[in-house]
């Protein structure tokens, strides 16, 4: 469902087309060739203008192709460069997919990547290859693809249903609506042809795909599915060329239809016969509601019955879409020249004659007025007894605006008579026209009548001679009375219109607003239940109606997401209804075709082939939950509802697929440390206790003593990390003297430092801090035991603390080759190594990893940068003031 405002102002760009059109600068053009079927050559058509167009000069290469053994296919590949696929393990097997970095780097103008609608291996940047193509074209470069109709998204549950092959694979329709579509088409006959010659399939393979969805009836029923969506894909981006550039006309490249609906009886067989004429004509076609100001006045009856037609027409697969006008011709005109439209389908009530002269007849103007659009018009039944319309607040006007009105006159009268006694001013009837359009203005068209009427009298009685008389003794003034009542009512008339545009107007404001607060309300939300309870208030609010928010549960039950009523009741039937709209995406319940016993209209929420949850609105008073003016907002609501829903829902499939590559990350790394640092001090243990066992040398010894408590640490850091990943640090926290802890620390790292010497600069005056000395100890370790990797040979390892404003830095800084400038922060990723030499440095990538998770752990953090003073790093533990003891003596106390 849609709103719609006023008709493009001919010669003038649609701003949106604009944008579309500005959205594709920069970007690459991807074209798809589209098939019916497996076999027709669309493949083989790729490679073929792929190669007219590296002929041309096109720098052109291949990313991926599926030849599926096809000699002709597997030739055309040769004259291309092709980029090597990227090797993806999964469960035991190598599985080959498009290397999309590599394609990237190489940078070519046109990419051809076969077989768009394939899922990429798991572990892969993108599940599907078309989400690949996208960072193809946002990165500039041209693609060719290739696709089946079946693999359509919107056309997948159409196939299915008579092929009896649900395709799992598919691609989004948005896709199609951005590309350029070239269908590759050849006869059914040819192609079982070609499948019995062994040209698709393997000759077993092709005997059960004849028998099954090649057969004849399918392919012809494919073939026109394939030839229908290429034609609708051209229309779009036909009409969206045409508003970008301005052009009028109905450019009816294909047929458009628009039903005029209304609140009379019978008019839900103008909406079938509109859904015959769309289906015999193969054309898109929409349910028009025109919303004038006499939609105020509707009764609870014909608003129901707006909302059943606007639900049928959605139903039998039309778009709905609400024009607040003037009137109903003008919204009418004004729909047609946006939409294209060339086929009207509008109804033509019995009028009496006089009826018709008074306002004359709609399907008479619209014929007149619309040259270029087909109208189907056809008799509605004969109506009923006259509705009473709802008496509108305000309609006939207030006591209050028409006392105002009143006063307004006789202040102009009084005006009047001053200037015609003191100015002697022959003619003061122009004065009366200020309470008119006042009048008007404020109070509306019958109190703007009322100032005339009133303004015609006061300026007979008061003014015209004879006066303090109604009597008309000149004939002249009989044509001034006539003249200003006639300018009156004429007036009255302009600015009561005016001021209906502006409600309109205002109201189609307040409208816009309200779908952008409730976006903008819901949009900041980041947990699903919050939103969801944001969701069923703001709606509750919006509308006026209790809501609810149902999701899929284990088996039939449905779970209650949210709801904005605490004691909100769902019978059986509401419950069925909601399931019906939660399993085949079509509303249900109350104002609906379905199970309309139900208390509850259920409206699905959907998220491309999918339905994330129903909204369930009920209302208090009798009749539909919502109004008829109100639809166009509610599936507003619905659809964004369901954007936020949809978003929070892949955050979260985004974070368990972080996770996965994570682990994936992290049990590669293992293996590759425990490789390599695990046999390191193994060989060395066992070769030195081999040595021992013929000539015990205390070398040997202290070789053994040496990598054993290398393999300790190592091992350590793998169950400190383990701990982290696993959120098992307990922490015991006490006052701490630093240079206590960093002298214990120094000396248990002197084996790591080796030949480089420690200089501790900890003024003894410094105060306590409150850490885990376990975990602090392991903190100063790792970042000694770091130095002593990366320092040069013979320098020296500084530990110098100082108080800066109340917070205390401890650094270990090193001389050496220092930290590649920009990449500091990755040196704390875990199994990240970043040397700074070309010089071979062991390690695991653990140690500083470790070292920011227990620091953040105890409310610390540490920094990592390059000297100022000399070559070399600089890492900086941070005790924040909340962790500084400054009543020392309470806290050892304590």
């Amino acid at each position: 469902m849609a709103t719609a405002g006023s008709g493009p102002d001919p010669g003038r760009p649609d701003p949106d087309a604009l944008l579309r059109a500005a959205a594709q600068e920069g970007r690459g053009r991807l074209k798809i060739f589209l098939g019916a079927a497996p076999g027709v050559g669309k493949t083989y058509e790729m490679l073929s203008e792929g190669a007219a167009r590296k002929r041309d000069g096109v720098d052109v290469v291949i990313g991926v192709v599926e030849t599926h053994g096809r000699a002709e296919t597997e030739a055309l590949t040769r004259g291309h460069e092709v980029i090597a696929r990227r090797a993806v393990p999964y469960e035991g097997r190598m599985l080959d997919e498009m290397d999309l970095d590599a394609v990237l780097a190489r940078a070519p103008r046109l990419v051809l990547v076969d077989e768009l609608a394939h899922t990429n291996a798991p572990g892969s940047r993108h599940p599907k290859r078309f989400q690949d193509v996208e960072e193809l074209l946002a990165a500039g470069i041209d693609v060719y693809s290739t696709v089946n109709i079946q693999h359509v998204e919107s056309l997948n549950d159409v196939v299915a249903s008579f092929t009896r092959v649900r395709v799992r694979e598919t691609v989004p329709d948005s896709v199609l609506e951005q590309a350029e579509i070239e269908v590759v088409d050849i006869p059914p006959d040819e192609l079982i042809e070609r499948l019995k010659a062994g040209k698709v399939y393997l000759p077993a393979e092709a005997t059960r795909a004849l028998g099954h969805f090649f057969s004849k009836s399918n392919l012809s029923a494919l073939r026109e599915l394939a030839l229908r969506r290429a034609a609708q894909a051209v229309d779009a981006r036909m009409l969206d060329d045409v508003r970008a550039l301005g052009l009028g006309g109905t450019w009816a490249g294909t047929d458009r239809i628009v039903v005029a609906i209304n609140e009379l009886p019978g008019c839900d067989g103008l909406v079938r016969a509109a859904k015959r004429v769309a289906d015999g004509l193969r054309g898109p076609w929409t349910a028009l509601f025109v919303e004038t100001p006499r939609v105020q006045g509707f009764t609870a009856a014909q608003h129901a019955r707006v909302a059943a037609v606007m639900t049928l027409a959605a139903q039998l697969g039309g778009a709905v879409a609400t024009v607040p006008a003037p009137n109903v011709v003008d919204g009418i005109k004004a729909f047609l020249a946006d939409a294209r439209a060339t086929q009207l389908v509008v109804g033509k009530s019995q009028r009496s004659r006089w009826f018709e002269l008074r306002h004359g007849s709609v399907v008479d103007r619209l014929v007149r007025d619309t040259p270029d659009v087909t109208v189907h018009v056809l008799p509605m039944p004969p109506a009923g007894p006259p509705e009473r319309s709802a008496r509108v607040a305000g309609a006939w006007g207030s006591p209050a605006g028409y006392a105002v009105t009143t006063g307004l006159v006789a202040a102009v009268t009084a005006l009047a008579s001053t200037l015609f006694q003191v100015l002697n001013l022959g003619n003061v009837a122009l004065l009366y026209l200020l309470p008119v359009m006042a009048a008007a203005s404020l109070y509306g068209l019958r109190t703007g009548l009322y100032a005339g009427l009133a303004s015609t009298l006061a300026y007979n009685f008061f003014f015209l001679p004879p006066t303090g008389t109604l009597t008309v003794s000149d004939p002249e003034n009989v044509v001034s009375i006539v003249v200003l009542l006639s300018i009156a009512v004429a007036t009255s008339q302009l600015t009561a219109r005016v001021r209906a545009q502006a409600d309109l107007a205002s109201r189609s404001a307040r409208t816009n607003a309200t779908l952008a607060g409730f976006l903008r309300q819901i949009a900041t939300v980041n947990d699903a239940d919050a939103a969801a309870q944001r969701i069923c208030d703001d709606v509750r609010q919006l509308l006026d109606v209790r809501a609810v928010l149902l999701g899929p549960g284990e088996g039939i039950a449905l779970d209650i997401l949210a709801a904005s009523d605490p004691d909100y009741r769902l019978e059986t039937v509401d419950s069925a209804a909601a399931r019906w709209a939660l399993d085949t995406g079509v509303a249900a319940g109350k104002g609906s075709g379905t199970l309309a016993a139900s208390e509850w209209l259920f409206q699905p929420l959907h998220a491309g082939d999918r339905v994330l949850a129903v909204l369930g609105i009920a209302s208090e008073r009798a009749g539909n939950p919502v109004r008829a003016d109100q639809l166009p907002l509610l599936s507003s609501l619905v659809d964004q509802a369901a954007l936020v829903l949809e978003r929070l829902r892949l955050q979260t499939e985004m974070r368990d697929v972080d996770a996965v590559r994570m682990r994936d990350r992290l049990r590669s790394a293992l293996l590759s440390s425990v490789s390599h640092d695990l046999r390191t001090p193994l060989t060395a243990v066992l070769a030195a206790a081999h040595q021992l066992r013929h000539d015990r040398s205390p070398d040997l010894i202290t070789t053994i003593e040496t990598e054993a408590q290398r393999l300790d640490r190592f091992v350590a850091n793998l169950l400190d990390m383990a701990r982290v990943e696993a959120g098992a640090l307990t922490l015991a926290v006490e006052p701490i003297d630093l240079g206590d802890a960093v002298a214990g620390a120094a000396n248990d790292a002197r084996r790591a430092l080796g030949d480089r010497a420690v200089r501790l600069d900890v003024p003894p005056d410094l105060p306590l801090v409150r850490a885990d000395p376990t975990l602090l100890h392991h903190i100063l370790l790792n970042l000694l035991e770091n130095a002593g990797r990366y320092a040069d040979p013979g320098t020296t390892v500084l530990v110098e603390g100082r108080n800066r404003q109340g917070e205390l830095r401890l650094s270990v800084v090193d001389h050496g080759p220092g930290l590649p400038p920009g990449r500091e922060a990755e040196l704390f990723e875990t199994f990240r190594r970043v040397e700074g030499s070309d010089r071979a440095v062991g390690g695991t990538g653990l140690g500083l990893a470790i070292v920011k998770a227990f620091s953040e752990a105890m409310g610390m953090s540490v920094e990592a940068a390059n000297r100022t003073d000399a070559a070399g790093a600089r890492f900086t533990l941070v005790f924040p003031a909340a962790l500084v003891v400054r009543d020392v003596a309470v806290d050892r106390v304590i």
